[in-house]
This record gives structure tokens, C-alpha cells and sequence, in this order.
């Protein structure tokens, strides 16, 4: 019934789909994705005189020094941007243009079973729910969407924090295993979903409106055609709008997200127990008392940019994929 309503492609051809675009995403959009996070991870400058103890392979400042110029190189405090542009110029002149990929094998090897398991379960949950009728066209899609991401969001939480620990700063695999072995000899094997809570609350309703808004604006795209009739360019064209819409509306939680995340390992290089995680709501009013309302948003262009080409990407190579297994199927049934 399922292969049915999807247009006569199974599971697995899906899976293939979906995979192929999170490779080509992933390839255009991780240089966006450090910006973003270098940006969301930085604190507000400290007071004049003062600087803060930099470790490497740690990745947030953790000790006031108060020799200010006086101390060594590498205790100042880590180079701060003013802006996506700044930020941009800045990894590339100080960290080379290599930086700019940190973390694509995590991202790929997180990306592309998850894209795969998500946009499977959300085709099938969509067909499942349309098909018992247990609720309307209309919001399928949303309910679908949220039910997809949570489940895959929890199962991809700790590839997650790994990838975001790699952009914050230009660290080594092998700097990253010691940091996230100590986290998870203090904290236990929970530490590695430190940051659950703020992705869920980022990504499940991001995967709601985006779902909601994307069928809403390719029915209107497209008018009175038929759904398997939709043409790549409108699905593009309908993913970048609805990608932005939600990449909006959910930025405060992805700033949470990745403060907290880059927070895990920064009591290791001290050898202190770890401290109480703040939760969500008291970390948007910390973030938002240091930066003010600009801090919610920190990252705001990069996450925008990033939005809005690499859904449109990511949708319109499935769609194309999906076609692609619809022909090759209806060809092999008519040979047959």
C-alpha cells in the first residue's frame, strides 16, 4: 500500500534518494554550518585586562588570566568575528581553507543514514497517516514531520555533538576521542546526548513547519497537477521558502544547542566534576542578558544561507531520485 501512494518506488529506492542528496548538500553546506557554529559558540568579549586560558582540544575559554598582554600566545583569548563575512576570512587566513570542511566525514557519516531513515519514515508515516485517516491532508505532513525527526534525532544526537565540537574549533580526531572519552568517564554514556533537549526543541518543530509550509507551497506552485507530476524546479523553489521560514523561527534553540554542545569537555582540561546543565528556557535568558536579543540569533545570516540552498537542494535531489526509481520501475514492469 505504501509503494502505492509513493508513487510505486520501495523503501530502500528511497533510502538511496534521500542519501544521495544529503551527500550533495553536505558537500555545498558544511563550509556555512562552521561559520555558523563559530559564531553561536563565541562568548561576549571579556573585560579589557584580561584574558582566558586556551587549551587545545578544548573548545570554550575556561580560566581568567589576569596579565593580560603579558601572557603567552596561546593564552589569549581565541580569534573573535565580527560578522558571517569576518568570520569567513578569518578561518581561511588564520586556519587555512581545509578549516572550512572541519568536521565533513562526521557530517557525512551523521547525515547520510540519517537523511535516509528521515525522509523514508516521513514518506511512509505521511501514506500511513493520510491512508487511515487519521488526520487531514492538510496537517499530515506536520504531524509526519515532527514524528520523523524526533525519532532521528535521537538516534543521531551523539554523531551530532561530535561534528559540532569539530567546527567550534580546528581540534583532531584524536583530540576529540580524548575529550569525549573523559566526558563520558565523568558524566556517563548520557554526556553524549548533552544537547538532546535544544536540538529536539530546534529540529522537531523545524521538521513541522518546514513539512507543513513545503507541501503548502509546491500545491500552490504547482497548482492543479498532480503531485507525482511535480517538477524538480518547484520542488527547489518550494524548499528554499519553506526552509527559511523554519531555519527562522527555530534559530534561538540552535543557539542553545550549540552553546551546550561546545560546553562538553571544557571541565575536563581542569579535571573538575561537571556541573549542573542549565536547562533550555534559563540558558535563552542567560544568552539573552549577556548578548541581548541579537544573541538568540546569533549566527542568523550563515544559518539563512545555509537554509535556504541546502533544503532546496536536499528536496529537489530526492524528488528527482524519486522519479528517477519511479521510471526505472515502471520501465521493468513494462519489459516484463
Amino acid at each position: 500500500m505504501a509503494d502505492q501512494d509513493l508513487g510505486g518506488i520501495s523503501p530502500l529506492q528511497q533510502m538511496v534518494a534521500s542519501g544521495a542528496g544529503a551527500v550533495v548538500t553536505s558537500l555545498f553546506m558544511t563550509p556555512l554550518d562552521v561559520v555558523k557554529v563559530r559564531l553561536q559558540s563565541q562568548r561576549p568579549s571579556m573585560a579589557s585586562g584580561k584574558c582566558l586560558l586556551y587549551c587545545n582540544g578544548v573548545l570554550e575559554p575556561l580560566y581568567l588570566c589576569p596579565n593580560g598582554a603579558r601572557c603567552a600566545t596561546w593564552f589569549q583569548d581565541p580569534t573573535r568575528f565580527t560578522g558571517t563575512m569576518d568570520a569567513f576570512v578569518k578561518i581561511v587566513r588564520h586556519e587555512g581553507t581545509r578549516t572550512l570542511w572541519s568536521g565533513l566525514p562526521a557530517t557525512l557519516v551523521m547525515t547520510v543514514p540519517a537523511t535516509a531513515i528521515y525522509f523514508t519514515a516521513y514518506d511512509q508515516l505521511k501514506a500511513f497517516l493520510c491512508g487511515r485517516a487519521l488526520t487531514s491532508d492538510l496537517y499530515a505532513p506536520m504531524v509526519a514531520g515532527a514524528l520523523a525527526r524526533l525519532g532521528t534525532v535521537t538516534v543521531v544526537s551523539p554523531l551530532e555533538l561530535m561534528r559540532t565540537k569539530l567546527q567550534a574549533r580546528h581540534v583532531s580526531y584524536r583530540e576529540l576521542g580524548a575529550c569525549v572519552r573523559a566526558a563520558v568517564a565523568q558524566g556517563g554514556w548520557r554526556s553524549l546526548w548533552l544537547g538532546w533537549g535544544p536540538t529536539a526543541l530546534r529540529d522537531v518543530p523545524f521538521s513541522a513547519l518546514y513539512w507543513f509550509n513545503y507541501e503548502l507551497v509546491k500545491s500552490w506552485l504547482n497548482g492543479l497537477r498532480p503531485k507525482d507530476q511535480t517538477s524538480v524546479g518547484m520542488s527547489f523553489v518550494a524548499g528554499g521558502i519553506s526552509g527559511t521560514v523554519a531555519a527562522v523561527l527555530t534559530l534561538p534553540f540552535d543557539v542553545v544547542k550549540t552553546q551546550r554542545q561546545v560546553a562538553l569537555g571544557a571541565m575536563e582540561a581542569v579535571r573538575v566534576n561537571p556541573l549542573h546543565v542549565s536547562s533550555t528556557w534559563l540558558l535563552l535568558r542567560r544568552i539573552r542578558a549577556e548578548s541581548g536579543t541579537k544573541g538568540l540569533f546569533a549566527g542568523f545570516l550563515p544559518r539563512i544561507i545555509k537554509a535556504a540552498p541546502s533544503c532546496a537542494i536536499m528536496i529537489s535531489t530526492y524528488e528527482f531520485g524519486k522519479s528517477f526509481f519511479q521510471r526505472l520501475n515502471q520501465d521493468r514492469l513494462l519489459g516484463s
